[in-house]
């Protein structure tokens, strides 16, 4: 909707290009009188306009409801470019941009705000001196028509080998082959990658075995413009990489409350643990970790039971699956009958012995600071099911032909 301003604005506007309309015929034709004084304007006179040919265009058209908060942009062809000036429409913010070298293209510095309304104008001449102008004032898309997928990991992190990349997405995503077909997930090591969607919002990438260590994993995310759902556009463009750590995987013997880690093929550590009591066995399975948190609370009405526990400090824990499962330290054991390596006491996690305030030389310290978001935890011989593989970032239990039955290319 126009406010009275900017439609002053543009009344004015339009007056002022009608008056420099007027002055450019005088110029060029001359004052009626003096053609009469010197007979029509004849004996060669040259009366042809002189425009400039640099040719202005604003990839925002004026008007537009919809544009590209990755791509908006001027560009000049036959001339170079003198001036831009952006501006947020109503409050008159600028908006910072960078111009080429060359003078031929003018971006933004930053990525635009969806359902914000924009000012440009652009100035440019041509090889003789000759001006051009453009403007445009239009809407970028609004967050009701556009999706955009919250991913892991992030650009510049080191992770462990079993780390997907995960996207979830904020809208329900349709047409998912379109989607899924401008995400390309490489990797150094040359390994295949590929997508798996659980469900319409979420969309996994991952090889068929473990990252190998070293490697670097590159996404490209080309979603700008891209109909996810009837009327639903993304917004995204951009590159991300991350590099796969050392190999970690430890696997967790609810039968012997041991835990056994692995770097890199080798024996690092067995540590003893203590798993889910027979009334809140912990899940088998493969998985990953996803966060770590020095200390964090844990409330058992969070995770659907009742008020077993509320514990405000439980010192180096880190997620497991989306539903509660951690591995984590526990100072509240009993200290005359300490279950580590003897019996399974938890509510469904993986216990290690630890101190309150998370200081010390522990159990639990000492792999909490040995290991890595994305490395992986195996559980065996545990009573309980095996996890779902979207319950965390747990797709490594799905075999490699389900896991690639779910890909929508």
């Amino acid at each position: 909707m126009t406010s009275p301003d900017i439609a002053a604005r543009r009344a004015l506007g339009a007056c002022a290009a009608l008056m420099v309309g007027a002055l450019t015929l005088t110029a060029c034709g001359g004052n009626a009188n003096a053609d009469d004084k010197s007979g029509g304007g004849k004996g060669g006179q040259d009366t042809a306009a002189k425009t400039s040919t640099a040719k202005i265009v604003i990839s925002a058209k004026d008007g537009s409801t919809g544009a590209s908060i990755n791509t908006t942009g001027v560009q000049v062809s036959g001339g170079t470019l003198t001036a831009v000036k952006m501006t947020v429409a109503g409050s008159g913010q600028a908006v910072d941009g960078t111009l080429a070298a060359d003078g031929s293209t003018w971006k933004p510095k930053e990525q635009l705000e969806r359902g914000t309304k924009y000012e440009i104008s652009a100035t440019a001449k041509d090889s003789k001196g000759l001006t051009a102008a453009a403007n445009s004032i239009f809407t970028t898309v609004n967050s009701a028509n556009s999706y955009i997928g919250t991913y892991t990991p992030d650009n510049g992190t080191t992770v462990g080998v079993g780390m997907p990349v995960s996207f979830n997405f904020d809208k329900v995503i349709s047409d998912k082959k379109a989607v899924q077909s401008h995400i390309t997930v490489t990797s150094s090591s040359g390994q295949q990658v590929v997508g798996h969607w659980f469900g319409a919002q979420r969309l996994d990438f991952r090889p068929q075995d473990y990252w190998k260590a070293g490697s670097k994993v590159t996404m490209k995310i080309d979603l700008d413009g891209v109909e996810g759902a009837n009327g639903v556009y993304g917004v995204q463009k951009k590159t991300v990489t991350f590099t796969v750590g050392r190999s970690q995987v430890s696997t967790v013997d609810a039968n012997t409350q041991t835990m056994t880690v692995m770097r890199d093929g080798k024996l690092l550590k067995s540590v003893p643990v203590s798993t889910g009591s027979p009334e809140h066995t912990t899940y088998n399975g493969q998985m990953v970790i996803s966060e770590k948190f020095v200390q964090t609370r844990m409330n058992s009405q969070t995770v659907g039971l009742g008020g077993e526990y509320d514990i405000p400090d439980v010192p180096h824990a880190m997620r497991l699956t989306t539903s509660g499962t951690f591995i984590h330290g526990n100072y509240w054991y009993n200290k005359g009958n300490p279950p580590f390596g003897r019996e399974g006491t938890s509510h469904g996690c993986v216990g290690l012995a630890d101190v309150q305030g998370a200081q010390g030389d522990t159990t639990a310290k000492w792999f909490y600071d040995n290991s890595l978001v994305g490395d992986v935890v195996i559980v065996k011989n545990s009573p309980d099911k095996t996890v779902q593989p979207d319950n965390g970032l747990n797709g490594w239990n799905l075999s490699w032909s389900d896991w690639t039955a779910g890909s929508a290319v």
